[in-house]
């Protein structure tokens, strides 16, 4: 009698194996043969996909097959994609939560047909991001400000994993005319792209104007981004289905972009020093996010490019903060009741790859839950007043003009 009512778990005696191009078989030890159908449901399985990233397989001394995962450097006989046969695919989708870690949600997939570009991808959240899209085969291009920390970034990775392909390109999200130069050297590999990952951003900077004219937390956060996405929607089109992931925050609630008169005003998003708070060019920075992922998916959804903002966890322990010396303290007091890096990730990756979101944007999402934000960043007249005024800022920078 088996001491088991589970009908998938094979009787005593019985080994499940599976054939070099995948499909499964089962070994009777006590009666020496085996068979394609399962002894207890009487079906027939096969592997799906191809073997995770960082296993090889291989074949030993004595002709049998082996399976060498190169990242745990252990060596086994058990094929790891009988773990993802093709009965296992149709489940539903898997329920995520503050404690997922991004590599948990790509356990499994394949993703060597993917190009994703990440902004300030050499640290923090944004590393994480990028090393779990490498880690599983993806083309993956960190777009930074900084090419020394950007390519130590990339040899981090590698070491992990010899085969990653990550590459660093400069972009200063502060200079429009950098973000113009990195998006035509892009265009210049001639390289799809299905996932662009807006991540990087700066927070407690004193005040300062960037070469454009404009507070720099402003333009690092959104209008960087902004003209980055613009210049690039043609890639992102011919790549469809492509996805758009911002990076926002639950701070996005704390603020507001409007004049008396009910309209999306500069002088709120780009003050002047003597009206400048840090925190507060921050949240306005990070309302922007929302309103421009919005925007964004409703204008280019229907060409099969679709944006969803995100809040990757509470006061995280990242160089974001340092700049200002009370906030590292803050920062680092709450460091043992936050998430790691790799749950920061988390959400973004879940937003960037899984499945059940192809199609679908226009979407806050936290914890990998879709969430509601604030009801200004739900209100579709101001993301389209931002998106104007975006419009209107990087054609008048491209024109030399530096005050509208």
């Amino acid at each position: 009698m088996d001491d088991t009512d589970s009908e998938d778990e094979l009787p005593p005696g019985w080994e499940e194996r599976s054939t070099k191009d995948g499909w499964v078989y089962y070994a009777n030890h006590d009666e020496m043969k085996t068979q394609w159908e399962h002894p207890k449901t009487g079906k027939k399985k096969r592997c799906a996909g191809d073997l995770p990233y960082g296993w090889e397989q291989e074949t030993d001394e004595k002709g049998q097959i082996i399976y060498v995962d190169h990242i745990n450097k252990r060596t086994t006989y058990f094929d790891p994609r009988q773990a993802f046969t093709v009965e296992d695919v149709m489940v539903k989708p898997k329920r995520y939560d503050g404690n997922t870690a991004a590599l948990e949600i790509l356990q499994g997939r394949d993703l060597s047909d993917k190009v994703v570009l990440i902004t300030g991808g050499n640290s923090g959240v944004g590393f994480e991001t990028a090393r779990s899209f490498a880690l599983h085969g993806a083309h993956v291009i960190l777009a930074c400000r900084n090419l020394s920390r950007a390519s130590k970034a990339v040899g981090l990775i590698q070491q992990e994993w010899h085969k990653a392909r990550v590459e660093a390109m400069m972009c200063d999200l502060a200079s429009l005319r950098s973000v113009r130069e990195f998006a035509e050297s892009f265009k210049a590999k001639k390289l799809p792209l299905h996932i662009l990952v807006c991540n990087a951003a700066v927070c407690t900077q004193p005040w300062s104007l960037t070469e454009d004219g404009l507070e720099s937390t402003f333009q690092i956060c959104h209008l960087g981004h902004f003209l980055l996405v613009q210049c690039l929607q043609d890639v992102l089109r011919r790549s469809a289905p492509a996805r758009v992931v911002v990076v926002s925050s639950e701070s996005h609630r704390f603020t507001d972009l409007l004049d008396s008169s009910g309209k999306v005003d500069l002088a709120l998003l780009s003050p002047p020093k003597k009206e400048y708070w840090s925190m507060l060019a921050y949240n306005r920075a990070k309302l922007c996010n929302i309103l421009f992922s919005n925007e964004l998916h409703r204008r280019f959804s229907s060409q099969g490019v679709t944006s969803n903002a995100v809040h990757p966890g509470n006061m995280m322990y990242t160089s974001i903060h340092r700049s200002w010396w009370l906030m590292t303290f803050l920062f680092t007091l709450a460091r043992p009741f936050t998430k790691s890096m790799q749950q920061g990730a988390a959400t973004t990756v879940y937003c960037a790859a899984a499945p059940e979101l192809e199609g679908l944007g226009g979407m806050y999402f936290n914890n990998c839950f879709r969430c509601l934000p604030s009801i200004q960043a739900q209100d579709q007249s101001n993301a389209a007043s931002l998106w104007e005024l975006s419009e209107r800022l990087v054609a008048e920078r491209s024109a030399g003009i530096q005050a509208l």
